[in-house]
């Protein structure tokens, strides 16, 4: 099953030639979710060869213009493109007032149904649920009402050996059965335990997305041991007291929340255009936590 985060932008408030500000494509399963939505996200989206119209869930994680000034023009590509299916967005609630007014003044009424969903920055709720994975909120410290999301998959069911449906002559009705666990009666009334013909479940897997805050604790118990962390960081730690007036993290930070919390790995972004080059950054993150990378537009990871 596919699970992979695709960095659409990597950079704080304003775009260079290189960088992008903030957007993240997180496919799980070949369905898309877009994370935030800069301006330029529709270009970045082309560049990287995903389809638009793919993306059903859209998830805005607070209201600084470099993390959702892209919204209504995306909206309105996919309207202009004949979209049908159903948009749905999540953010906090005044987002809801901005989009219909944009689309109020510019007399666009929509092709498709725009199903907004307000999200409380302030508590760890679940927004978004199906059979396979689930999307919570993470209550972010920033200057504005901000949260992150963590994407988890659910426990998956055994896998049945193939071998085993031969020699125990297991029947297609008992098969979901097995896969849930149930121990297996042959013709004979001989009980077969369920771990002789089955496997465990694929690992739970999962990625936290930590937009912009300042060094914060209180999130460490809802991103414990997640296999990808995303942490903003935007200054190096010659910059700290900078960071914290701007309620921004340094790598530093982000590198000590991610050793805390015991993740595997830590993606480090949102950086300041005053950085040519992300080397020190990322030094600085790998000082503390080794498995550390810097971001850049384009870059794939892979939940393994």
């Amino acid at each position: 099953m596919v699970f992979k985060v695709t960095i659409l932008g990597s950079n704080s408030a304003i775009p260079t030639i290189k960088r992008n500000p903030t957007a993240q494509i997180v496919n799980h399963n070949e369905h898309l979710y877009l994370v935030d939505c800069a301006e330029g996200t529709q270009v970045q989206l082309r560049r990287n060869r995903i389809k638009m119209q793919r993306i059903n869930h859209i998830f805005i994680s607070h209201l600084h213009g470099d993390h959702f000034f892209g919204l209504i023009g995306l909206i309105s590509s996919m309207h202009l493109l004949g979209r049908k299916k159903d948009l749905h967005i999540y953010g906090p609630p005044q987002l809801e007032d901005i989009l219909n007014l944009q689309l109020e003044v510019s007399l666009t009424v929509l092709n498709y149904p725009m199903i907004f969903h307000p999200i409380n920055p302030d508590a760890h709720d679940l927004i978004y649920e199906d059979a396979n994975l689930t999307i919570k909120t993470i209550p972010l410290k920033h200057s504005i009402p901000t949260c992150g999301f963590i994407f988890k998959e659910k426990k998956g069911k055994r896998k049945i050996k193939k071998d085993a449906v031969q020699t125990y002559n297991i029947p297609k009705d008992q098969m979901l059965n097995l896969k849930n666990g149930e121990d297996f009666i042959d013709e004979e009334g001989n009980r077969i335990e369920n771990k002789q013909i089955t496997d465990d479940p694929f690992p739970i897997r999962s990625y936290a997305y930590c937009s912009d805050t300042n060094y914060y604790e209180k999130i460490i118990p809802l991103i414990m041991g997640v296999n990808l962390l995303y942490h903003e960081a935007t200054f190096t730690k010659d910059f700290e007291e900078v960071a914290r007036a701007k309620f921004h993290s340094t790598s530093a930070d982000a590198a000590t929340i991610a050793k805390k919390a015991g993740v595997e790995k830590l993606l480090i972004g949102h950086f300041s255009t005053r950085y040519e080059t992300v080397d020190q950054l990322l030094d600085e993150a790998r000082k503390i936590f080794p498995n550390t990378d810097a971001v850049t537009d384009g870059n794939v990871y892979e939940i393994e």
